[in-house]
């Protein structure tokens, strides 16, 4: 299927949009207008784009139906100071609740059900319950068009986080396996982050992977490993060399086993060598690849 969006319809556009830009963050943002009203509210177009400045970005975009606009952005307009409060699993279904679309006199704090918490640097409240809180001053809002589904861009400096003692280790660093974000997807979806499906990705840093090209040939055209574990292999930095050291049973039961057929072994190995890439030992899967070179 291919889609041509300048056909489609802004309800279209934004059905295909919101499930495949996803999971996207949510900015559960507390604001208030000039004469004192709160306002709470969750948005997922909204991300971290600068850490120096510490510069973050959401969008209560125009209602597609209608073109209004929503609470927030004009709270930010009157008062450009906004606290975004973090989603985890377990405030997820009273978050959904506060998107409620409640008259503007409705305090959506009492609504949901949430704890309203006096921030310290700005003026609207923060959510008690929310793990983690940034206060921020707004330093514009760029509209990005006048129809229905505009976004307009709330560019925000982080001011001061508050963060639950619960996340941080002794040392003050964040355990991601313990705040359980939760993200937006496509209509109703939502997915939640914790440890059944977290995992570790090899940065790269100053030095740079040998890439998928400098790959041996047989090991670049391998019918068994995929382009994620080529990827693993790529991210070395120079190309590995055999270990005279490196013992391993199920390598000498292969070669032993497959010794009178190169073509089997060669497949065999490659099926070991995905296996330990998948449980992330790079340097054993590189040994093993290199057991008949």
């Amino acid at each position: 299927m291919v889609l041509d969006l300048t056909t489609l319809s802004p309800a279209e556009k934004q059905y295909y949009l919101q499930h495949v830009v996803a999971p996207r963050p949510i900015c559960f943002a507390s604001t208030i207008d000039k004469e004192g009203r709160v306002n709470l509210s969750p948005f997922s177009f909204f991300n971290l784009f600068s850490s120096n400045p510490p510069i973050v970005v959401f969008s209560p975009a125009r209602r597609v139906r209608d073109n209004t606009t929503k609470h927030t952005l004009q709270n930010v307009l009157e008062v450009p100071e906004v606290v975004i409060n973090i989603v985890t699993y377990d405030m997820v279904q009273q978050t959904s609740l506060a998107s409620c679309e409640f008259p503007k006199e409705v305090n959506e704090f009492i609504k949901a059900g949430f704890t309203s918490e006096s921030a310290t640097l700005v003026k609207p409240p923060m959510v008690k319950e929310s793990k983690v809180k940034m206060e921020c001053r707004v330093l514009e809002v760029k509209p990005l068009g006048t129809e229905g589904g505009a976004g307009n861009l709330v560019i925000c400096e982080v001011l001061r986080m508050h963060i639950d003692d619960s996340l941080v280790d002794a040392n003050n660093k964040l355990d991601q396996r313990k705040i359980n974000h939760v993200a937006r997807l496509g209509g109703d979806w939502y997915c939640v982050v914790n440890e059944t499906n977290l995992f570790q990705v090899e940065k790269p840093n100053t030095q740079l992977g040998i890439g998928i090209d400098a790959l041996p040939t047989a090991i670049r055209y391998s019918t068994i490993l995929s382009g994620n574990n080529l990827g693993q292999l790529a991210n070395v930095h120079d190309l590995p060399v055999i270990d005279p050291s490196f013992e391993d049973n199920h390598l000498k039961q292969i070669i032993q086993y497959y010794s009178i057929n190169p073509e089997e072994m060669e497949l065999e190995l490659h099926r070991y060598a995905k296996k330990l890439l998948d449980e992330g030992h790079v340097k054993q899967a590189w040994q093993i690849l290199l057991a008949t070179a």
